[in-house]
């Protein structure tokens, strides 16, 4: 007698794509967000139109090409466990992602209007860092703790170089590329690990 192979049920095949499309729908948003702290990096290291900003620039638009390529390749393998995602999740994440974006303009209202603007990037990697915790729960997708924790490193390692007196274009450098790294970093995992 030969074993047979259980057919998956309408709900398990239902889950398994809601999966696959949150994993590509991570790996592009953590992407293009990486990107754009990289290009916050590159304002750092020069005029426009200078060779390092320019290098630092196309490097980061192929890193997130890469990123957005391998998270929606046909062949890709499927993500070692699907999702259980709680109820309400979408409002959820709703609800967070419009409390990110109230606090970051909260945070440079504050630090631009209190003459402190050089606390601005470390203050927004502090506030994306942590919004990360919630949609680790929401998204059931537990490298977000470590997403979260490393961009609020991030973040300090920024406040302390604030401190110290590095110069803006120092601070929009440390901090831009740490939190690319650290967002490339995710989407890498999400495109090739789920």
């Amino acid at each position: 007698m030969t074993p047979t192979q259980p057919v998956p049920s309408a709900a398990d095949a239902e889950c398994v794509e809601l999966t696959r499309r949150l994993r590509r729908r991570g790996t592009v948003v953590l992407s293009v967000f990486a990107l754009l702290w990289a290009f916050a990096a590159a304002s750092g290291t020069g005029s426009a139109t200078d060779a390092v900003p320019l290098t630092v620039e196309v490097a980061a638009v192929l890193v997130t090409a890469a990123a957005i390529r391998f998270g929606h390749r046909g062949d890709a393998a499927p993500s070692p466990r699907t999702v259980n995602l709680p109820a309400n999740w979408a409002r959820g994440v709703g609800i967070v992602n419009a409390a990110e974006v109230a606090a970051i303009a909260a945070v440079i209202a504050a630090a631009a209007g209190s003459g402190h603007p050089r606390v601005i990037p470390a203050a927004v990697a502090l506030v994306v860092g942590l919004h990360f915790f919630p949609l680790a729960r929401l998204y059931d997708q537990r490298q977000y703790r470590w997403t979260g924790a490393l961009l609020a490193a991030v973040a300090a390692v920024g406040l302390a170089l604030t401190a110290t007196g590095l110069p803006d274009e120092g601070l929009r450098v440390v901090v831009g590329l740490g939190c690319a790294l650290v967002l490339w970093a995710t989407a890498y995992h999400l495109a090739l690990r789920g």
